[in-house]
């Protein structure tokens, strides 16, 4: 499948958007547009390769929304395939005793990197830069309480427990969000 400038990983003959419009209050379209940037960004605070190992999977496959802000590289194969393996990588190594926390500077570095480059992706092409920093900024801030939670957690359960449930809802919850952004544009 050839990919156009302005249609990275999206499907022939999709819908552009499929995003409803507010009609009550058109100024706040944005927030609509900039919702699943939001969510992803969200995933991205537990998990630093989750956001951009799901994009590049369903850019890969040619399921994002037409119009995405998606870099053109994410729907290679190859990169989906590294992505998916850096993702598991870090899903095992977050078990170890030796695991660093998320919120040293390289982690927190890292959720604004992938998590930006997932909200570029999953906003329109005109606002991917607002996408960006929405997805890469709710990540950094959105390690500072899953870490809490998870450190309150860890002397009761125990940190693969802890860990093997975290894995659980990020991954849930990016996929849900993929498929909820998949059945908008699909309307």
């Amino acid at each position: 499948m050839a990919l156009s400038d302005k249609s990275v990983g999206a499907r022939p003959g999709r819908l552009e958007t499929g995003r409803a419009e507010c009609e009550l209050r058109p100024e706040l379209a944005w927030v609509d547009d900039m919702l699943a940037s939001f969510l992803m960004g969200l995933v991205g605070g537990q998990r630093a390769m989750t956001p951009l190992a799901t994009v590049c999977i369903v850019a890969a496959r040619g399921e994002l929304p037409a119009d995405n802000g998606a870099p053109r590289i994410i729907a290679h194969p190859l990169v989906a395939a590294g992505a998916v393996a850096l993702a598991i990588g870090e899903m095992a190594g977050d078990k170890q005793k030796t695991a660093p926390d998320r919120i040293v500077p390289i982690g927190l570095a890292a959720r604004f990197i992938t998590s930006a480059i997932a909200g570029a992706a999953l906003a329109p092409r005109r606002q991917r830069w607002l996408g960006a920093m929405v997805g890469g900024s709710t990540a950094v801030v959105a390690s500072y309480p899953g870490w809490r939670a998870r450190v309150a957690a860890m002397p009761r359960y125990g940190q693969t427990p802890t860990g093997l449930v975290e894995d659980a809802i990020v991954v849930a919850g990016a996929v849900t969000i993929l498929r909820a952004l998949g059945k908008s544009a699909a309307t």
